[in-house]
């Protein structure tokens, strides 16, 4: 049967697109169920890199079928720009299932999200300024587009309407902008109308007959845990939940078809955007896991923070995912450290705390409490079996798995497809 969920358990950025990628030759769907083309992923294929930003990673298995689930705001440009690099690539992209209640991100969610982050200033979240967040707010107050109002042209100029006549006072009064004229976009998303139809369908009903008939179903979150728009770092978060929660929402699939939750862990810790981040590196060594990491956004093209492992996180991510298994990743890029400080606890106001703890103002507030590991020197890039390991790497990996509270079924040692050691299998 299995359904399988597949999520980051940190800030996002964890190497889900190879964790999706390597388990898409053995599943029949792969599953977007939250987020838009603010969350990237990098699939190594041979000696071809893809950098997918909307599309499912499986979307590059042959004989997967790749669906965009209702939970997912979806840009029609972006989208049809996406598509057509893949097919000039050679990517057969026929098979791709879009659900009709997707919601659409419109020009004018594009426009609010840029210049409120600008508004902000030094408040300012740290959006990537493509609409996501106005779209999904759309959506909870029932003025958003989905994808099946491009077939009633009637409905959707209807719906623009609605939507830009609070919109519009917010641009004039507030940040000094034009007003935005709806007959232009409705004309602009006419436009994309008979291209996208060929792959709009009801997923949901597509999904759930295709469990119940044995066919393996992966749902593949972005960003990650502590993005989540409940259970993140608010309000430094996305829009959206990519918790395992966030599957059966996003995608329409109840919680008693869902038979693994697999969470993705980087070997140290890293995030986009403003918000807290404990152990957050300043120095020569937050610099070194940058460049071996190539630690750059996908999307946004922001380098990102990094810092030591975090296990205070990784319990979190545990428990709030239900998470059965965890897939380790860039394990290689920890490489030539003597010793690896890993995060197992936090000072808050002169006290010891072991759980994340739900106050923001704590967690701002919170430091490190580092244990220290001993490093390995040696390539570990063409290890097959953990064995090939080194007895230190295979140390820090025991170490990891005890600290997170899940086993470390997979583990990443280069960003090939084949650079990888698993341990136990997902299926």
């Amino acid at each position: 049967m299995p359904a399988l969920v597949l999520l980051g358990a940190q800030w996002g950025d964890e190497g889900k697109g190879k964790a999706t990628d390597l388990l898409g030759g053995s599943v029949d769907y792969v599953v977007r169920y939250q987020g838009g083309n603010n969350a990237g992923h990098t699939v190594v294929v041979g000696d071809q890199k893809y950098a997918l930003h909307l599309l499912p990673s499986g979307i590059l298995s042959p004989g997967c079928t790749p669906v965009i689930g209702n939970g997912v705001v979806v840009d029609p440009a972006v989208l049809l720009s996406e598509l057509s690099g893949l097919n000039e690539r050679g990517v057969d992209t026929s098979k791709l299932l879009i659900s009709g209640n997707a919601h659409l991100i419109t020009p004018y969610n594009v426009t609010l999200d840029k210049v409120t982050e600008r508004f902000l200033g030094k408040r300012k979240i740290g959006t990537t300024g493509r609409g996501i967040g106005p779209t999904y707010a759309d959506k909870i107050n029932r003025v958003g587009i989905r994808v099946q109002d491009l077939y009633d042209e009637s409905i959707l100029a209807q719906k623009v309407e609605a939507a830009l006549e609070v919109k519009n006072q917010l641009l004039a009064k507030l940040y000094n902008r034009r007003a935005i004229e709806s007959a232009k976009i409705v004309e602009e998303m006419l436009q994309y109308a008979e291209q996208i139809k060929p792959y709009v369908a009801d997923t949901t009903l597509i999904l759930n007959n295709a469990i119940d008939e044995g066919k393996v179903v992966l749902f593949e979150g972005g960003q990650g845990t502590l993005l989540d728009v409940d259970h993140g770092t608010y309000p430094f978060v996305t829009s959206s939940n990519p918790t395992s929660g966030g599957a059966c929402t996003g995608a329409g699939v109840g919680p008693t078809k869902i038979s693994r939750v697999i969470g993705i862990l980087k070997a140290y810790t890293t995030r986009v955007g403003a918000g807290p981040f404990p152990t957050e590196l300043f120095d020569e060594d937050g610099e070194k896991l940058r460049t071996i990491g190539h630690e750059r956004g996908v999307t946004t093209g922001r380098d990102r923070r990094c810092g030591w492992f975090d296990a205070v996180i990784a319990r979190y991510a545990t428990r709030v995912n239900g998470l059965t298994d965890f897939f380790l990743t860039k394990l290689d890029v920890l490489t030539g450290w003597e010793r690896i400080p890993v995060c197992v606890a936090y000072e808050i106001d002169g006290k010891r705390v072991e759980e994340l703890p739900y106050s923001q103002t704590d967690f701002h507030h919170a430091k490190p409490v580092y244990e220290y590991l001993p490093g390995w020197s040696e390539d570990i890039s063409k290890a097959k079996s953990f064995s090939d390991l080194p007895k230190n790497a295979q140390a820090y990996v025991k170490a990891l798995e005890e600290m997170s509270g899940a086993p470390i079924s997979a583990i990443g040692v280069g960003p090939g497809r084949d650079e990888t050691i698993e341990i136990n299998s997902f299926l």
